[in-house]
């Protein structure tokens, strides 16, 4: 069976994981020596994250080359190197099936080739999602207590600065009085169309000292409403 392999690191990754292109390249082609598989080819994406299937060059070559005949599997070191979510790993799977290519994942130990690897292919790919919702849930929680905290997360949300600390919230005299004038105008009942209207209208600034938009007024409203429920 000819074969071809899909590699992928992102910087993140080389420094989390210590799983570097040269590794997943010497562990893919023993997997296809001892599988009697012929390794045709490798394609690489280095430095890319895996979010987008459709943002992968090197991935959307291997699979352009199993679609035309080239080879008759897939080989890739570990399944999040294929894709980061359910829904794009299902989707290359199924495209690889009705092309009739195996996916083989050497970590997770799977062959698509069979329906019991299938089944397993589709369980460890909602897990591994799942094991990603609950770590984002995590940051976003410890992000809301710093912010509670008056920590800042990445940077200083409007009515704020960053002190010398590069971590501390300080008040900015000048944004807080915006926030008040915008709570008040909410208050008395202004949408926010009329809100974005009418912060120009008086020639007060955004953050980055453009006009407000719709979606700059939404970003502070947030804001405003995660402290609010952060100090209750």
């Amino acid at each position: 069976m000819r074969a071809v392999a899909y590699i992928r690191v992102s910087t993140e990754a080389q420094a989390s994981e210590g799983v570097s292109l040269e590794a997943q390249e010497a562990k893919v082609r023993a997997y296809c020596l001892l599988h009697d598989m012929e390794l045709v080819r490798v394609f690489t994406d280095a430095g890319v994250s895996g979010k987008r299937a459709s943002n992968r060059p090197a991935l959307q070559e291997a699979l352009a080359s199993v679609f035309k005949g080239d080879a008759q599997a897939l080989v890739v070191y570990k399944l999040d190197r294929l894709a980061r979510n359910t829904v794009d790993a299902l989707t290359i799977a199924e495209q690889l099936d009705k092309a009739g290519v195996s996916l083989h994942s050497l970590t997770e130990k799977l062959d698509t080739g069979s329906a019991m690897g299938r089944f397993f292919f589709t369980l460890v790919a909602s897990l591994a999602e799942m094991e990603r919702g609950i770590i984002s849930e995590r940051t976003a929680a410890a992000h809301a207590h710093k912010r509670a905290k008056g920590e800042a997360t990445g940077h200083a949300p409007f009515g704020f600065r960053l002190a010398a600390d590069s971590v501390t919230l300080l008040e900015d005299d000048a944004e807080q009085e915006t926030l008040a004038i915008i709570h008040n105008l909410a208050e008395s009942g202004y949408t926010q169309r009329g809100l974005v209207a009418e912060l120009n209208r008086r020639g007060i600034r955004a953050k980055k000292g453009g006009t407000w938009n719709r979606s700059s007024l939404r970003s502070v409203l947030a804001t405003m409403d995660k402290r609010q429920a952060a100090l209750r």
